[in-house]
């Protein structure tokens, strides 16, 4: 069958090549495609209802519970998307996300260097503290963090979104982890070359964490672009509104109806599903090499 094929190489995880002679491997590994596909099919089912349903007119969708659209309205996509004016939500979310990733990558990566590579007095203290933070829901902080912004006029700004993914535990622990799988004798090389700890990060720690900054990357992206609370508090009534915001005042305004609503939220999955699709090897990779130490 051509389901096994894939295992005649394999020399590695719970199942290997020499287990796939079995029988009873054979009929396990059938049932656990089967539950797959079938969790699979449960997963993609509503993003192919909003698919479909998008695709009709209101009084189809009002007066048949049928799935597929009898003439798919294809110009209605286009419609929506020029009555709300989506193509300014989209800039304004992707200013939020590119600033997003800068600051994840790089404030998350130096905080990890410090505490994998350099080792200052201390730093099990700064540790054990970044390990608690996993433990404290963000929106425990959040009506403290408005206020404090509010008093120093970053409201209607993408700076403070920018720097809340710049702190965010588990990319630490991610990146921490990576670091200390590197080679130390390329750090030692370049500390012998004349380099700086801040130069080292910069040149030989993070071009040789490719893997792990392609994770903290997407993460961030789908962080940033589907985040809501912080941007509604920050940037609501402005022109600076995200896909996210634009999304939960559109559908309260009394000028909506549900297809309207319907085609907007397909627009707001459209780039984290594409991004997802992807690099879903990547994401999955870099996450093990990221919680494997060594």
């Amino acid at each position: 069958m051509g389901l096994f094929k894939g295992y005649e190489r394999k020399e590695d995880g719970a199942i290997r090549f020499y287990d796939i002679k079995s029988k009873k491997t054979r009929f396990w590994v059938v049932m656990i495609f089967l539950a797959c596909c079938l969790m699979a099919l449960v997963a993609l089912f509503p993003v192919f209802w909003l698919l479909c349903s998008s695709l009709k007119n209101l009084g189809e969708y009002l007066s048949t519970t049928q799935i597929l659209p009898k003439e798919p309205d294809w110009a209605g996509w286009l419609k929506t998307w020029n009555d709300i004016g989506f193509t300014m939500y989209y800039i304004n979310s992707g200013i939020s996300v590119l600033g997003g990733v800068v600051c994840a990558v790089f404030f998350n990566g130096m905080l990890a260097y410090v505490l994998a590579v350099l080792k200052p007095a201390g730093h099990k203290i700064v540790l054990g503290l970044v390990m608690w933070c996993l433990l404290i829901p963000p929106t425990t902080s959040f009506v403290a963090l408005f206020v404090n912004l509010k008093k120093i006029g970053l409201t209607g700004s993408f700076i403070p979104l920018w720097l809340t993914m710049g702190a965010n535990a588990y990319w630490v622990i991610l990146f921490k982890n990576y670091f200390e799988g590197l080679p130390k004798d390329f750090l030692e090389a370049a500390r012998l070359d004349g380099c700086s700890d801040f130069q080292v990060f910069t040149k030989i720690v993070l071009p040789l964490s490719k893997p792990i900054m392609v994770v903290i990357v997407i993460f961030a992206i789908c962080a940033a672009w589907s985040d809501f609370l912080m941007p509604y508090l920050l940037l609501n009534g402005t022109a600076k509104e995200t896909v996210m915001v634009k999304l939960y005042s559109f559908q309260n305004s009394i000028k909506t109806n549900q297809i309207d609503i319907i085609r907007a939220v397909l627009y707001s999955i459209i780039p984290p599903t594409i991004l997802f699709a992807i690099f879903q090897k990547q994401i999955m990779g870099g996450v093990m090499s990221g919680g494997i130490k060594g």
